[in-house]
């Protein structure tokens, strides 16, 4: 699948390919084929149903990873970032993504997860982030980090 090809309903594929650490490292953080291919899996399964669930925006804090990118965020060497199969992702306040994480574990049968992580969690349960990912044989693992 080329970039022209990948249609959305409410993600961009720059918004899933866009990385500061990139810009301020001259990382070309640009996909193949094959990983824009599973980008559009991660919407359509995940992604844009849990939007559609919400009703409200979700920002993408880090999609898709070149190997290089991968590296230097410390992400882990089979991150399912590197095959565009995962997006860290945020409402930008905790008490929401709180309220996301949620909704994602109560819409199970809509929003076709391999691996959710609620990332830093405080001492209340609320993630600073959650790690979604997709994959043809879903896990459905959930995962708490503090």
């Amino acid at each position: 699948m080329n970039a022209e090809d990948f249609r959305a309903i409410y993600f961009t594929l720059r918004e899933l390919t866009q990385s500061d650490t990139a810009k301020k490292n001259g990382i070309t953080n640009l996909p193949k084929p094959e990983h824009i291919e599973n980008l559009q899996m991660l919407c359509d399964e995940v992604l844009d149903p849990l939007r559609w669930i919400y009703g409200k925006p979700i920002m993408v804090n880090s999609g898709y990873r070149s190997p290089r990118l991968n590296q230097l965020v410390h992400g882990a060497k089979n991150s399912q970032h590197c095959r565009g199969q995962a997006a860290d992702i945020t409402t930008g306040d905790l008490d929401l993504n709180r309220k996301l994480l949620g909704l994602i574990l109560a819409h199970t049968s809509r929003v076709n997860f391999d691996q959710c992580i609620a990332e830093r969690c405080d001492n209340l349960g609320r993630p600073r982030w959650i790690h979604i990912s997709w994959s043809e044989e879903p896990r459905r693992q959930v995962i708490y980090k503090n």
